[in-house]
């Protein structure tokens, strides 16, 4: 059986489309996993590890608002970091990912709580996730989310 991270990269290369990835706390795990494949390189265009709130508005285009309003771990910045990598590295398709890996949480907000967006086209498509498990495990298990989502959105499932 082919791993989730071939199969996005047949998709998008039978489509002719290109990918980037805005991701915080998967620390560039979902883009190094893109990049595990052979030939990567003809459809994945880059990617910005934006751990940080000013790198998310300076880099990736997240507005200093939105984070105001609703914090770095938010559906609304989530889809504002896929779609400013789109734009920053124009791009067919945009991943932004943010979140608590853990161990602690912050106010009102529990460690394994993702935000995951994918942005093309047709659209932006954000999931809240609650993943269990430590640190290595949640960032595991969101950037296989990830790959599930822009799957289903190349196939037009999302």
């Amino acid at each position: 059986m082919k791993a989730r991270e071939e199969c996005v990269g047949e998709q998008l290369k039978a489509q002719g489309k290109t990918i980037a990835c805005a991701e915080s706390c998967t620390g560039g795990l979902l883009t190094s996993r893109l990049t595990d494949v052979p030939g990567s390189s003809s459809y994945v265009r880059g990617a910005v590890v934006s751990y940080t709130n000013e790198v998310k508005e300076q880099l990736v285009g997240v507005r200093p608002e939105t984070i105001d309003a609703y914090t770095e771990i938010s559906a609304e910045t989530a889809r504002e970091m896929a779609q400013g990598i789109r734009r920053l590295l124009s791009t067919d398709i945009g991943v932004g990912i943010t979140g608590l890996a853990g161990p602690g949480g912050m106010a009102g907000k529990p460690a394994g709580l993702v935000y995951i967006a994918v942005s093309g086209s047709r659209g932006t498509v954000v999931k809240p996730c609650q993943f269990q498990g430590g640190r290595l495990s949640v960032k595991q298990q969101s950037a296989d989310q990830a790959l599930q989502m822009i799957q289903d959105y190349l196939g037009g499932v999302i």
